[in-house]
């Protein structure tokens, strides 16, 4: 759902440059593979945050395409993906979110927050106050 497909391209500095079509606003570089696949996750998370700036939707991932490779997303942030589009569904802001759960504006902001670091229980908290129920699972990796 929330697994991205990215793409690294070959530039004339050394490294790679990655890329993401379910983000287009998503850039990030890379000494070498392993080092880019690192970073990707950063990157990603920091295109989340202007998706929240912006009070715009994030995208499901589509599936990947042959040559690009997927990034898994911590349960954090699809936890705070899930948070972020039911609140743009009901045209909630953050706000309503900090009167709806009665907490401080700094705790409210922070479950949007894609660069802080949230409890998966106050995530869990929120999601439920929307009428959502966090549920995790696993597979083979």
């Amino acid at each position: 759902m929330y697994s991205y497909a990215i793409r690294f391209e070959i530039d004339d500095t050394p490294g790679l440059a990655v890329f993401c079509r379910d983000l287009p606003e998503f850039n990030s570089y890379g000494d070498d593979e392993a080092h880019a696949l690192r970073e990707a996750v950063d990157g990603i998370e920091t295109t989340l945050s202007i998706y929240v700036d912006q009070r715009r939707a994030i995208p499901q991932a589509s599936p990947a395409e042959p040559g690009e490779l997927v990034v898994h997303l911590p349960v954090a942030t699809v936890a705070k993906i899930e948070l972020w589009n039911a609140m743009v569904e009901r045209g909630m802001r953050k706000a309503d979110l900090r009167r709806l759960l009665g907490v401080a504006q700094n705790t409210s902001d922070r479950l949007v927050d894609f660069l802080h670091a949230s409890k998966i229980e106050a995530l869990e908290q929120a999601l439920l106050a929307l009428g959502r129920r966090l549920v995790v699972s696993t597979v083979a990796a």
